[in-house]
């Protein structure tokens, strides 16, 4: 009897996102008699070809493994740890919601290339204008003082709507700043610095006040975001292999505005894809503002079926998502005027049964019903769950207790409401349900 050392070579072409994997070479001992060989057959690794693109390697790191871990037994929890050596890939299912704000300056290249990597299909652009009507990402028109660093530029500072004022511990009073894009052009603009989005109203300086950010977030990457304008977004995603979603924000300024009408700036944001060569069937404009969609609709038939209506009308008195009766418009009045998506809050789409299992909500029930197809907003934008979840959980607070029950969560909204798409502060998470459901890759 000998012993020979068998040197076997493999190469494998992963094609996720156009990703070459390295050759291992594996040393293995074969036992040889007379002349038979005995081999040992090792598993082939399973491969799950999907769309290639310029994009980076998709990377999910371990926020997923750290919630999974944190479930409570269940099927779905065994489930969802069978995948944790994956293959992962890129899924429209997962919407990065203003990139990957939990932990990069929302809106910033930086919080854009961090969510294509975390494998999210879609990202969005907020979208408003400067002083001079030129479209930038920004999710409020005014929203500078919290997002970026202009209150330290004293210039700059000086052209906000409302100055910085420090708090009045004797009054009671909070420190109070409003910067909006409208104050300042766009070369103006693009000399800010995203920061992640908070402000101290006990501030009695500016450094203080910028020094705002939630506890469950980090400042770890919050120096130097990069702002861009939506063109530049444009160009940003189609680089990174993404498709769009473009919400038209609500002017906090009267329109017109120095001529621009609502249409106009309406019109003004789906020209842009057209301009730079964007097909239609890439991009999802949403606007909370049902008029904006329609205007789409009606006029802009290529983008008319991709067109989203946000749903913020549990903001109105006496809106409840159990009771038909308080829609207005109803789910068949929508339809009739050409709505195709519908995309409220996570909580207006579920409850909590007579067993204590999170289901779908009526408001979810009826919207499938008349043929809408569903869109949520917005995971992990709360921070720890064990507190019952905050405004995006309130309907299932009651069975709220652990971060784990995110996935329970995804899982309800994916198998059970049938959303179309999760928005997602940091998508990692969406991914990695979505590919562990083997749901489809982004084409």
């Amino acid at each position: 009897m000998k012993h020979l050392t068998l040197i076997t070579s493999s190469v494998i072409l992963a094609l996720l996102s156009g990703c070459d994997d390295d050759v291992e070479v594996v040393e293995k001992d074969v036992v040889v008699t007379n002349t038979s060989v005995e081999v040992v057959e090792v598993p082939t690794p399973v491969i799950v070809e999907v769309a290639k693109s310029e994009a980076p390697d998709i990377q999910l790191g371990t926020r997923a493994d750290y919630l999974i871990n944190d479930m409570a037994q269940s099927d779905l929890k065994t489930k969802l740890e069978s995948c944790t050596d994956g293959p992962f890939y890129r899924t429209d299912f997962s919407i990065g919601h203003r990139g990957a704000p939990m932990q990069y300056p929302e809106h910033t290249k930086e919080s854009y290339i961090a969510a294509a990597r975390m494998g999210a299909g879609i990202v969005e652009c907020d979208v408003t204008f400067t002083s001079d009507k030129e479209l930038v990402c920004r999710h409020s028109q005014c929203d500078l003082h919290t997002t970026t660093n202009i209150l330290a530029i004293d210039e700059l500072a000086a052209k906000c709507s409302v100055p910085f004022t420090p708090a009045n511990a004797a009054s009671g009073t909070p420190a109070t700043a409003k910067c909006c894009t409208s104050d300042i052009s766009l070369s103006e603009f693009l000399t800010l610095e995203g920061k992640m989005d908070g402000a101290n109203t006990q501030a009695t300086t500016v450094g203080e006040y910028m020094q705002g950010t939630p506890s469950w977030r980090t400042d770890l990457y919050a120096t130097g975001g990069t702002l861009v304008t939506h063109k530049q977004s444009i160009e940003l995603f189609k680089s990174l292999g993404v498709k769009m979603t473009p919400e038209l924000k609500s002017p906090q300024v009267s329109m017109p505005f120095e001529g621009m009408t609502q249409q106009q700036y309406a019109q003004k944001m789906l020209d842009e894809y057209t301009q730079l060569d964007v097909p239609s069937s890439d991009v999802y404009p949403q606007s909370f503002n049902l008029d904006d969609v329609k205007y789409w609709i009606n006029n802009n038939p290529d983008f008319a079926n991709k067109s989203v209506y946000l749903d913020g009308r549990d903001s109105e008195a006496g809106f409840d998502p159990s009771n038909p009766a308080t829609w207005q418009p109803s789910m068949e009045e929508l339809v009739a005027d050409g709505v195709k998506i519908l995309a409220p809050p996570i909580w207006m789409m579920l409850t909590i049964d007579n067993e204590s299992n999170i289901v779908p909500s009526q408001y979810a029930i009826d919207a499938k019903a008349a043929g809408l197809e569903l869109i949520a907003w917005s995971l992990e934008r709360s921070g720890p769950l064990n507190e019952g979840g905050g405004y995006y959980y309130q309907s299932i607070a009651d069975v709220i207790d652990n971060d784990g029950d995110m996935m329970t969560v995804v899982d309800v909204l994916a198998q059970d409401v049938g959303v179309m798409g999760i928005f997602s502060d940091w998508p990692a998470t969406v991914s990695y349900y979505a590919s562990c459901n083997k749901m489809p890759a982004s084409i």
